[in-house]
């Protein structure tokens, strides 16, 4: 933006996956904010948003007080009492909420909501997924800075993500089993494995990939997090069917994504998938590779622009 503006993100603690879709619209506009992780007391806590009645005290972190900022990029629940709050004493100031708040939804100038999801109204922009901090320049550094770690990976490289058990899907010893013999024909033909897991993947099924993939790399979770830099280093990209951030990412870098099956589902998940296949942005795996060409997402942009264009009225 071409006029320096003053923004909070403002999220609850522990929340990285929706703090980093808000410093991706930031990152969007141009912005650097102010990141401000919230808490609330009683009896907002168990209550909010629906007790409204906002007040100094209602909030436990950082400070929400003036000067107000010209732009408030929130997401979570907790963040809805916030925007309330900030609006009240600071009517001049922009707010906008990643994912639908599901409640009070006039206080916000604009409401980013993806595709799965029903919402819809005046102030609310559709997205494709979730908006993210994937872009060109920042896949430019990772590629840099993993460097020596990744570019001895044989090519073509296959960034694995995997996440695990969550309440709509469960990565089972099953599903695990057949992911590390289909991962292992991958390798067999000559690809480079490059696979990260998360805190939800479970012990048991870390193990296995341990061991049926003794070669491959493999996180292990110390270090900085080269994440990004399997992003940028990779040819594909497979990622569990649990996670709406990470196939996000993954399709906003324009490399051909494939999704891993996991056991269950639910409807919002299978709206998700089922318009990201219909984007041609992602395949299902079934242990095979091959090239794709798709638009690549772009949904922090998206809701970039729209914030723009309000704060230009």
């Amino acid at each position: 933006m071409t006029v320096k503006t003053h923004c909070w993100i403002i999220t609850e603690e522990g929340l990285t996956g929706t703090e980093n879709q808000c410093r991706g619209v930031a990152a969007a506009l141009g912005i650097t904010p102010v990141i401000k992780r919230i808490g609330l007391r009683q009896p907002w806590k168990t209550l909010s948003p629906f007790l409204g009645f906002e007040c100094a005290r209602t909030f436990t972190g950082d400070a929400l007080a003036p000067p107000w900022p010209d732009l408030v990029i929130g997401s979570g629940r907790k963040s809805i009492a916030a925007a309330r709050y900030i609006k009240k004493h600071s009517p001049h100031t922009i707010v906008a909420q990643i994912q639908d708040p599901r409640f009070a939804r006039g206080v916000f100038d604009v409401i980013a909501v993806p595709h799965h999801d029903p919402a819809r109204g005046t102030n609310v922009i559709v997205t494709d997924g979730a908006p993210n901090m994937v872009t060109a320049e920042l896949l430019a550094a990772a590629h840099a800075k993993f460097a020596e770690l990744l570019q001895p990976v044989a090519a073509p490289r296959v960034a694995v993500l995997i996440g695990g058990d969550s309440k709509a899907h469960k990565l089972t010893v099953g599903r695990m089993q057949t992911l590390c013999t289909q991962l292992q024909k991958l390798r067999h033909d000559g690809y480079g494995l490059m696979i990260t897991a998360s805190r939800r993947t479970g012990a048991a099924q870390k193990k296995m990939l341990a061991d049926a993939l003794p070669r491959a790399l493999i996180w292990d979770g110390t270090g900085d997090n080269p994440y990004h830099g399997f992003l940028a280093w990779a040819d594909y990209i497979l990622v569990t069917a649990d996670s709406v951030s990470m196939l996000s990412e993954a399709a906003t870098t324009g490399k051909p994504v494939y999704m891993i099956p996991l056991e269950g589902g639910s409807k919002r998940f299978n709206r998700f998938h089922n318009h990201l296949r219909q984007r041609a942005a992602i395949r299902r795996f079934e242990g095979t590779l091959a090239p794709a060409d798709y638009v690549p997402l772009n949904d922090a942009a998206m809701v970039a622009a729209k914030i723009t264009e309000i704060m230009k009225k």
